[in-house]
C-alpha cells in the first residue's frame, strides 16, 4: 500500500519500497505558478505544451498511451538519468543552488551500481599537477570537505552522517624503482601546494605497525586525504534532496528505464525522456549520468536521430572484501601499493611496469589497497578487469585479493579465509572506464540541451561534487570553477 500523506494534498508519495511516485491524488488548482505540472493524459501535454503538436509528436504520445495504460507525464526543468553518486549529486547542486525542479531517473536504486562497491577514498595522492583531473579532484574534495564542516556546524557528526574519516593516504612502495617514483611523487604534491611526506621503512612502520615490506620499503603519505562510506553519502544526498519534495521541485522514478528521447519537430532539442512507466518532459535540459551503461543508453536514447555518437564508456569490473569484526590487527589510513596507480593506463599499456599482478587476458590487475571503515570493517582490494557487464564475485579473484593483502600484512597470511565466511563480504561493481582516463561532461554536439556526465571509472565519489557543479554552471551559461574544455564531449565521442 502507497502512504498518501496530507490525504492527497502532496504532489508525491512515498510507495512501499519508501521510494517516491507521483500521488495520483494530488490536486491543487492554486499551483499555476509551480515548477512542474502533473499531467495524467498525453492529450492535455498534446494541447498545453507549447511547440509540441506534429503528427510524428502526436505519434509518439498515442504509442506510449496504448503501449502502458499507468504511464503518466510530468514535466520538469531538469530530469537526470542515473542514481548513482553523480546522477545524485547533479540533483543536489540544482536543488540548493537554483529553484528549478528535478526529476531522476534509474532502472535499478541508488548506490546499486560503482558507487556502493568502492572504498569511498577522497584522495588527491594517486592524482597528478597540472594533469586534466586534478583541478576537477581539487575542487571536488574541497566541496567535500566544506560539506563534512557543514555538518559538523550543524551539530551533528560527519563520521555518522557521511562515514567521513580524515585518514590520511599511503602509497606503498617496495622496489627501489617504486620508492623513486615516491618521493618525485612527494616532491610533485609539495610543489603543488599539498601537504605530502615521504616515509622510510621505518616510518611507515611506526604508523602502520601490521605492515611488512622490508627494510628497503617506504611510502608517500598525504596526510589531508579522507574517505567516506558511500552508503551512508547516498543516503545523505538522497534525504536533502527529498527535502524538496513538499514544494513540488524533486521526484524520483526507479525500477523506471529510459528508454528514447523525445526531440522538438522545430527546435530539434531534446523535450522529454520516456521511460517504461513515464514520460517526462524537460524545459530546461536532460544529464545523462548512467555510469557504465552511459554509453550504450546514449546509442539506444539517439537511435532515431541524425546524431552521430560513440561514447567510449565501458565496464571495468572490480572486486573488493570486507572483513567484518575484524580484530587481528588495525588499519590507521587509506592505503595502496604503487602499482594500483598504473591501472588507469593499463588497458593501453598492459606491458607497464608496476608490481601488481596481471592477467593480460582481461587486463586482470590485482593491487593490495587496504583501510578500516566507518563501521570497524577491515575492507581489502582490489581488482580491475574488462568483463563486460558480468558483475558476478568470482572466487578466485577474491583469493588473489587475499593472498596479496598477506604479501603485505603476515598476519593474514596465518589465517584461511574459508574460516571467516561468517565475517566475509564481497562488494562487486562496474567503473565507467574511458581509455583516455578523464570522465565526460558537457553537452552533446547537436542537442545543447543533452549533457553526459560519466566516465569517471574508480573515481565517481572523490569528483561527484566537482563534476556537479560543472553540470550546473554549464546548463545555466554560469562561468565554471574548472575549465571543463579537457572534458568536452566533442573530439572523444563523436563519430
Amino acid at each position: 500500500m502507497n502512504e498518501i500523506r496530507n490525504s492527497g494534498r502532496d504532489s508525491y508519495i512515498l510507495d512501499h519500497n519508501d521510494y517516491l511516485r507521483p500521488n495520483p491524488n494530488f490536486s491543487n488548482p492554486n499551483r499555476a505558478s509551480a515548477s512542474f505540472r502533473f499531467v495524467h493524459k498525453f492529450s492535455q501535454i498534446s494541447r498545453n505544451r507549447a511547440g509540441f503538436g506534429s503528427k510524428t509528436d502526436r505519434a509518439r504520445i498515442a504509442i506510449s498511451a496504448s503501449s502502458s495504460s499507468c504511464s503518466s507525464a510530468s514535466e520538469f526543468d531538469v530530469v537526470v538519468v542515473g542514481a548513482g553518486i553523480i546522477g545524485l549529486t547533479i540533483a543536489r547542486q540544482f536543488m540548493l543552488g537554483s529553484d528549478l525542479s528535478v526529476a531522476i531517473v534509474d532502472a535499478a536504486v541508488p548506490c546499486s551500481g560503482a558507487t556502493g562497491a568502492g572504498q569511498g577514498y577522497i584522495w588527491m595522492a594517486h592524482k597528478t599537477p597540472k594533469s586534466a583531473l586534478w583541478e576537477l579532484a581539487m575542487r571536488s574534495k574541497s566541496l567535500w570537505e566544506m560539506l563534512a564542516v557543514s555538518i559538523q556546524q550543524k551539530g551533528m557528526d560527519p563520521l555518522d552522517v557521511l562515514g567521513w574519516k580524515k585518514t590520511g593516504s599511503l602509497l606503498i612502495g617496495r622496489t627501489s624503482e617504486e620508492l623513486a617514483m615516491l618521493e618525485d611523487r612527494v616532491e610533485l604534491l609539495s610543489k603543488a601546494g599539498l601537504k605530502a611526506e615521504y616515509l622510510s621503512s621505518h616510518a611507515l612502520l611506526s604508523k602502520e605497525p601490521a605492515l611488512e615490506i622490508g627494510k628497503e620499503g617506504g611510502a608517500a603519505f598525504i596526510p589531508d586525504d579522507c574517505q567516506i562510506d558511500a552508503s551512508r553519502a547516498v543516503a545523505f544526498i538522497e534525504k536533502e534532496n527529498r527535502d524538496f519534495t513538499s514544494n513540488g521541485r524533486y521526484a524520483e522514478f526507479f525500477h523506471d528505464p529510459a528508454i528514447s528521447l523525445i526531440r522538438g519537430s522545430r527546435s530539434g532539442e531534446v523535450e522529454a525522456v520516456q521511460t517504461s512507466k513515464n514520460t517526462l518532459y524537460c524545459k530546461k535540459a536532460v544529464v545523462v549520468a548512467a555510469g557504465s551503461w552511459s554509453g550504450s543508453l546514449m546509442q539506444k536514447l539517439l537511435i532515431e536521430s541524425n546524431i552521430s555518437l560513440n561514447v567510449p564508456v565501458k565496464p571495468r569490473k572490480g572486486h573488493l572484501l570486507v572483513v567484518e569484526n575484524f580484530n587481528s590487527f588495525r588499519v590507521n589510513h587509506g592505503m595502496m601499493e604503487v602499482g594500483y596507480v598504473g591501472h588507469q593506463i593499463a588497458a593501453s599499456h598492459p606491458s607497464s611496469s608496476s608490481s601488481d599482478l596481471v592477467d593480460n587476458e582481461q587486463n586482470l590487475s590485482i593491487s593490495m589497497t587496504a583501510t578500516t571503515d566507518a563501521m570497524g570493517n577491515l575492507v581489502l582490494g582490489s581488482s580491475r578487469q574488462f568483463a563486460g557487464f558480468n558483475t558476478e564475485v568470482e572466487d578466485s579473484i577474491i583469493n588473489r585479493i587475499w593472498t596479496r593483502a598477506g604479501e603485505f600484512f603476515p598476519a593474514l597470511r596465518e589465517l584461511e579465509l574459508s574460516n571467516l565466511s561468517d565475517s566475509k563480504k564481497v562488494r562487486v561493481g562496474l567503473r565507467p572506464y574511458m581509455p583516455d582516463g578523464k570522465p565526460i561532461i558537457g553537452p552533446v554536439p547537436g542537442l545543447p540541451n543533452l549533457l553526459l556526465a560519466a566516465g569517471h571509472e574508480g573515481g565517481g565519489l572523490s569528483m561527484a561534487l566537482g563534476t556537479a557543479e560543472m553540470v550546473f554552471d554549464l546548463v545555466l551559461g554560469n562561468i565554471t570553477k574548472v575549465e571543463p574544455a579537457p572534458f568536452a564531449v566533442k573530439g572523444r565521442c563523436c563519430n
